[in-house]
């Protein structure tokens, strides 16, 4: 078992067990095989009287405490004899709320991974006490990985050869058959989601910066609609660009690290991750790459559209050490409507940022993940349904509280297509959605007046600074308005259809904002 190594001795074990090449930065690469992204449809949670009340079952699977047993017994045979590889980390920047947590991996490179996304023990220690600390480490979870075992589903009860089991008895997550470390990061996150709201934390899948007058600002998103490139600004210091919690204190980071996506990634248009992305420490999934050079092809998507770089956070030249912060002066919900109907900006009620955080709507279009043709409307509610283990409501009732209580201006950002749709319009620019963000958080629109678009009920700006007027109003900015119109029409008919879900559980406030086509 090698405990704690540096990411030099990581690299060293990686590059000579064959895991991975070394880079032309010095940069990590591997290949994931099969899976270059998250198996949703293996991971169960056992089912034990302490949680099952707790867990949203209609949308959470369960296993039972006989199968996962079954499973890590065959496991540990498995691993008998092997090299194996630990890291000590926490997940939480925030000391009351942090969970100390055991990575074991049968990849060496899995524990680089770990050790760039989540937090050092070292980090927390006082100076001086890293190795003290460590040697005095009690994990509270413990994740065993180990990709080159499969399961057999007749046998081991599992729905592929793929797993990932969540036990909270036994504060254990078992993750097989899969090579993709997005797996371990996002079933921590998951084991946070449950975690944190039974200590009034509202958990959040979200970045999030702060300002010099220490403005909080968090992003909400869903993949390809901004997230991680808005929220890294050279003016406002990033708190984290992914995993957040909100406590009675303010916002704090989960992780200690970032997960960027690499595919047509531009230096000059996000020059931080770049650089973070061509260094000694970042590893780099499914990145294609010259097999002389080792340089990399950011545009070349044939292993996947889902390649990705992970690197500490310190990598970045503007971040907060402490991962902490307080309490949110704006929330910014990201949308990439490839329909091209949803203002470019809006400005939300609190119970109109309820009811977007309920629905976590954007749209996917053909050829950016497999099997999608046209355009799609998605709703992932929370802006992170796979993750969340409580009911919906659970979390949105967190959010409207705090943001009643700190008065949190909300906005509603679409990064996607004016104009007209995908394949007509054009993508929103984002030097556009960047002066607009700026204004808003800023607080620059705070006098400019709004006008109540018909079909969704938002309140829209009539005047940025340094944005044409023509691209504030979806609508003039179609050539075809009743071409606008009909589509308009149609999105927020699958708004609706989404919606009805949660109208049981739903406040009056928020039924009363509800989208009606």
């Amino acid at each position: 078992m090698y405990r704690n190594q540096s990411i030099a001795q990581l690299y060293e074990h990686a590059l000579a067990r064959g895991e991975a090449v070394l880079g032309a930065h010095g940069q990590l690469l591997v290949e994931t095989g099969k899976h270059t992204g998250r198996s949703p449809n293996d991971k169960f949670f056992v089912r034990e009287p302490g949680s099952e009340s707790h867990i949203d079952w209609s949308v959470n699977k369960a296993t039972d405490a006989k199968t996962f047993d079954a499973l890590l017994g065959r496991v540990g045979r498995y691993l008998d004899g092997k090299d194996l590889f630990a890291l000590d980390c926490y997940v939480g920047a925030d000391p009351r709320y942090r969970l100390p947590v055991r990575i074991i991996t049968e990849y060496a490179w899995h524990s680089a991974f770990a050790r760039d996304l989540f937090i050092d023990t070292a980090d927390r220690a006082p100076a001086g006490g890293g190795a003290a600390t460590r040697d005095a480490f009690e994990p509270e979870f413990t994740v065993v990985n180990v990709p080159q075992f499969e399961a057999d589903p007749a046998r081991d009860n599992t729905a592929s050869p793929t797993f990932i089991l969540v036990n909270l008895a036994r504060r254990m997550i078992l993750i097989g058959g899969t090579r993709y470390a997005g797996e371990t990061k996002k079933s921590v996150f998951t084991v946070m989601n449950y975690l944190m709201p039974l200590r009034n934390v509202l958990s959040m899948h979200c970045a999030a910066n702060v300002g010099q007058e220490g403005d909080v600002a968090i992003f909400f998103g869903l993949s390809g609609t901004g997230k991680t490139t808005l929220s890294s600004d050279p003016h406002r210091p990033l708190i984290g660009d992914d995993e957040h919690g909100w406590s009675t204190d303010g916002v704090f980071n989960f992780e200690g690290g970032c997960y960027a996506k690499m595919i047509k990634l531009r230096q000059e248009a996000e020059p931080e991750i770049w650089a973070a992305s061509h260094r000694f420490g970042a590893v780099l999934e499914n990145v294609v790459f010259d097999p002389q050079t080792r340089e990399l092809d950011v545009d070349d998507a044939s292993k996947t559209e889902n390649s990705r770089s992970a690197y500490p956070l310190d990598f970045l030249p503007n971040f907060v050490p402490s991962g902490m912060a307080g309490h949110p002066t704006n929330i910014v919900m990201l949308t990439a409507d490839a329909f091209g109907v949803l203002p470019p900006i809006a400005k939300l009620s609190a119970e109109q940022a309820m009811y977007h955080f309920l629905s976590g709507y954007t749209a996917k279009v053909a050829g950016t993940e497999r099997g999608v043709q046209g355009t799609v409307a998605t709703f992932s509610t929370c802006f992170g349904a796979p993750f969340m283990v409580h009911h919906p409501t659970v979390y949105a009732k967190l959010l409207g509280e705090r943001v009643a209580k700190h008065e949190v201006n909300c906005w509603l950002v679409n990064t996607g297509w004016t104009g007209g749709g995908y394949g007509v319009g054009s993508r929103m620019k984002i030097a556009y959605t960047r002066a607009m963000l700026n204004a808003a958080i800023e607080g620059r629109l705070a006098n400019t007046t709004f006008e109540r678009e018909p079909f969704f009920g938002l309140a829209v700006p009539a005047a940025v600074p340094d944005v044409p007027g023509d691209v504030l109003n979806p609508r003039n900015a179609w050539a075809d308005k009743s071409a606008y119109d009909a589509q308009a029409k149609h999105l927020a008919t699958l708004f609706a259809d989404n919606f009805r879900r949660f109208e049981a559980h739903a406040s009056p406030g928020v039924l009363a904002v509800a989208i009606k086509p």
